[in-house]
């Protein structure tokens, strides 16, 4: 796995060798990377001195690849020990200034944001019903910005209800995944 593009192009990002965290193929992340960029309802301001948050971060690689392509600063949340591991080896490894981890349920999250995020990637285990409840706690606890885009990895052949302050953009299928691209349609 590697950075697709951006300040960072082909770093090695360090992927798990164990079947608990299942990372965003290097493709998937240039697809999602590609719509968000180029799709007029996004455009390349998306990540150019955003805030980002990567929850369920995993190898990080998203949150990564988002601070490669211009992004000002990434907040990571994960909780499972294996993927922590990995996630501060790929943190480390970077070198990079303005990242911050946090290892909490992501459900259930300890912290309040110091500011709303402007991206926010989630992609949760498959089929282990998580999605929902993250992002009603996300939108509760403000950490989900007026303009925010949502990016959405779930199964394929998951079922998922969008919350009723998504707005979905489009979506696209990638392997295994599929990927919903969505805008925060409340002003709170």
């Amino acid at each position: 796995m590697r950075i697709v593009s951006g300040k960072y192009r082909g770093k090695k990002i360090i992927a798990p060798s164990h079947q608990g965290t299942r990372p965003t193929s290097d493709r998937t992340r240039e697809t999602i990377f590609n719509i968000l960029l180029h799709n007029p309802a996004f455009g390349p301001e998306v990540l150019i001195d955003k805030v980002v948050l990567d929850v369920f971060a995993g190898t990080g690689a998203l949150g990564l690849e988002a601070f490669s392509r211009g992004a000002k600063s990434i907040t990571f949340i994960e909780n499972e020990r294996a993927a922590l591991s990995i996630l501060y080896d790929n943190v480390k490894a970077f070198g990079l200034p303005r990242i911050c981890v946090l290892e909490q349920d992501a459900t259930h999250l300890r912290t309040r944001p110091v500011t709303p995020y402007d991206l926010i990637f989630l992609d949760p285990p498959y089929y282990k019903d998580l999605l929902s409840p993250t992002l009603t706690h996300l939108y509760a606890h403000g950490w989900i910005g007026k303009e925010a885009v949502v990016v959405i990895e779930i199964a394929k052949t998951e079922p998922f209800l969008l919350s009723p302050f998504l707005h979905l953009v489009t979506e696209r299928i990638s392997g295994a995944a599929k990927i919903l691209f969505c805008s925060n349609i409340n002003t709170k």
